[in-house]
């Protein structure tokens, strides 16, 4: 069955999660890194035609394999796209062996109590039952910490495994993502009531509900392994959070078990405007950069 090797591939695999789920707000900035303006295009449907396009690059670029790059996190609109007459996500599993994940969310509330929790998913479970017949294996859904607050912190880990709780009931693994914003003068405080309240919630988990989870990379390194250890944890991988990816990539290989699921620290350095032969060079570079980190530790 697909689903078994994906999760061994997942749980065992050396390698990591490349984030290709920009949403609509952040795409005028992922296009204008990867050097396409906003001028270039008119409407929302040329916009979307045109990440779809950047994706679709990066995806068939020779080095994007299941080798390295054990999964893969899409966005809606990507995964109801096609690659050569594909499904985009039964290409990624039986073109690159790459395991297919969907981002879910419906980005942030305003920040109240120094977190921002997800906006209301009415139509989730019509979103996942779409994603189980596209063949996705699991789902990505994004809060942000912005300060050390117990309470907050708390809201946020409850909300996250309750949705978390209606995605495993579709037969899907859901990466839990409670980011902790790197600027803040107070991280190091919030990832310690973070990993609490993370424990308490996975200690709670039946034996058949496993989770991922996708954490900023720790001010101490290992900070996490206990939860990387924890028997519901199927994988944690890292968010890049804003630091560049020799950074991220320097912080990464401090931590042990932990890998990469890096979104603009993967397209940094690609180019509409590059040839293919320098574009598919570039992207190789910077996938075996990152996979070294991801099993560094």
């Amino acid at each position: 069955m697909a689903n078994a090797k994906q999760a061994d591939q997942m749980r065992n695999g050396g390698g990591f999660v490349a984030a290709l789920d920009q949403s609509g707000g952040s795409t005028p900035k992922a296009l204008k890194l990867y050097g396409i303006e906003e001028s270039a295009y008119s409407s929302d449907a040329e916009m979307y035609g045109l990440i779809h396009e950047m994706r679709t690059r990066i995806i068939k670029s020779p080095a994007f394999t299941g080798e390295k790059v054990l999964g893969a996190i899409l966005f809606e609109r990507t995964m109801d796209g096609e690659i050569d007459g594909i499904p985009v996500a039964e290409y990624l599993w039986d073109k690159r062996g790459v395991v297919p994940f969907l981002k879910v969310d419906k980005g942030l509330a305003d920040d109240a109590g120094g977190v921002q929790v997800m906006k209301a998913m009415p139509d989730l479970d019509a979103l996942l039952e779409k994603a189980v017949s596209k063949g996705i294996f699991g789902t990505k859904m994004r809060s942000v910490i912005n300060a050390a607050t117990k309470d907050g912190i708390a809201q946020v880990v409850a909300q996250q495994f309750e949705v978390g709780k209606q995605i495993l009931g579709h037969g899907l693994v859901p990466i839990i993502e409670p980011e902790v914003t790197i600027s803040i003068a107070d991280k190091a405080e919030a990832e310690d009531i973070l990993r609490d309240a993370i424990a308490a919630e996975l200690d709670r988990l039946a034996p058949d509900q496993d989770v991922m989870l996708k954490l900023t990379l720790p001010e101490t390194a290992n900070h996490y392994a206990s939860l990387i250890a924890h028997p519901r944890v199927l994988r944690v991988v890292a968010l890049s959070g804003g630091y560049s990816r020799e950074e991220a990539n320097r912080r990464l290989s401090e931590n042990a078990g932990m890998i990469a699921s890096f979104s603009r620290a993967l397209t940094e350095g690609l180019s509409a405007q590059q040839s293919d032969t320098d574009f598919d060079a570039t992207l190789a570079q910077t996938i075996d950069e990152i996979h070294q980190a991801s099993i560094a530790g």
